[in-house]
C-alpha cells in the first residue's frame, strides 16, 4: 500500500512562506501525476494544484501567483512552495496521485495568523 507523508506545515504570519512536503512510498512515483489538496476547517477537500510526470503544472485560481508545485522523483518528493500566505490558505494540506487516489495521508497544518 502507498504511503503518503506531508510535512513542513506550522504557524505564519500572513505574508509570509511555507514550503510543504510530501514524501510517498511507491515505485510508480515518477510516472505519477501528483497534487496538492487542502481541507479548511468546517470545508470540503478542494484541490490546490498538481505537477504532471514530465513538469507540466496547473493551480486553481486562487493560488496563482503564490504558490509553486514542483517534484523530485530521485526522491520520490512532491513540494509546495506557499508564499504571500493569506489567512484564508489556513487549512490541512494534502497530497495524492491527481488520476487514481491513493489512501490518504495525515495532512500537514497551515495556520496563517497574525
Amino acid at each position: 500500500q502507498v504511503q503518503l507523508v506531508e510535512s513542513g506545515g506550522g504557524l505564519v504570519q500572513p505574508g509570509g512562506s511555507l514550503r510543504l512536503s510530501c514524501a510517498a512510498s511507491t515505485v510508480i512515483f515518477s510516472r505519477s501525476v501528483m497534487a496538492w489538496y487542502r481541507q479548511a476547517p468546517g470545508q470540503q477537500r478542494e484541490y490546490v494544484a498538481h505537477i504532471t510526470s514530465s513538469g507540466s503544472t496547473n493551480y486553481v485560481d486562487s493560488v496563482k501567483g503564490r504558490f509553486t508545485i514542483s517534484r523530485d522523483n530521485a526522491k520520490n518528493t512532491v513540494y509546495l512552495q506557499m508564499n504571500s500566505l493569506k489567512a484564508e490558505d489556513t487549512a490541512v494540506y494534502y497530497c495524492n496521485n491527481y488520476i487514481k487516489s491513493f489512501a490518504w495521508g495525515q495532512g500537514t497544518l497551515v495556520t496563517v495568523s497574525s
